[in-house]
């Protein structure tokens, strides 16, 4: 049922938005989805699942950004620039990305332990969901391998790897600092021009 799923992941990202996870129903989830309790239930097993499945949805949206992003240029530094610049956006814009981004999780939100569960679901993507979910050094690892495959992928010269990977993870750690710490005029983009150097 994969409408109904993705209405019932809607109706608690928006639930989540208005009030703190705790205090989040399932019921009212379900309501708000247009969907009985018990297929809240047959989706997600638990309010566990229910928040295991939005965790790793969110995330998986925060990493279809990052390829889109990295796609986004011809130039290197540019593609780079881009990523930082989502990150920094996709974190101020959702509670959920800048909580997996950086591991800090206020009490609003759910806290999924991030090591995978039990799961006796017959859902294979609520399987997915119990599977481990990514901390923020897994992003970061993530993220500065998609860039160096899109970097020094076909067609595109082959630079030192071991070099383009570091400026690949300082640009990914540069995003992460500027999310706790929002940089003053210029943004993301000069912080990451600047640490890169001039344009090649």
């Amino acid at each position: 049922m994969p409408a109904a799923r993705e209405s019932l992941l809607d109706a608690a990202y928006t639930a989540l938005a208005r009030r703190s996870w705790s205090t989040v129903r399932m019921v009212d989830v379900a309501a708000a989805a247009g969907v009985s309790r018990q297929t809240l239930y047959n989706e997600f097993g638990s309010k566990e699942g229910l928040a295991r499945a939005l965790v790793r949805r969110e995330a998986d949206g925060y990493l279809v950004g990052v390829e889109r992003a990295l796609g986004s240029h011809s130039d290197a530094r540019e593609r780079l620039t881009a990523t930082a610049e989502w990150t920094t956006s996709a974190a101020r814009e959702n509670a959920l990305v800048r909580a997996m981004l950086t591991g800090c999780w206020s009490e609003r939100l759910p806290s999924p332990t991030l090591s995978a569960v039990p799961s006796s679901s017959a859902v294979p993507a609520q399987r997915r969901a119990d599977g481990p979910l990514p901390s923020p050094g897994d992003f970061v690892a993530v993220v500065r391998d998609r860039a160096v495959a899109a970097l020094a992928g076909p067609g595109v010269a082959k630079p030192d790897t071991a070099d383009l990977a570091r400026s690949c993870e300082l640009v990914v750690r540069l995003a992460l600092s500027c999310v706790a710490a929002p940089p003053g005029a210029g943004g993301v983009g000069e912080l990451v021009r600047s640490a890169l150097g001039p344009a090649k």
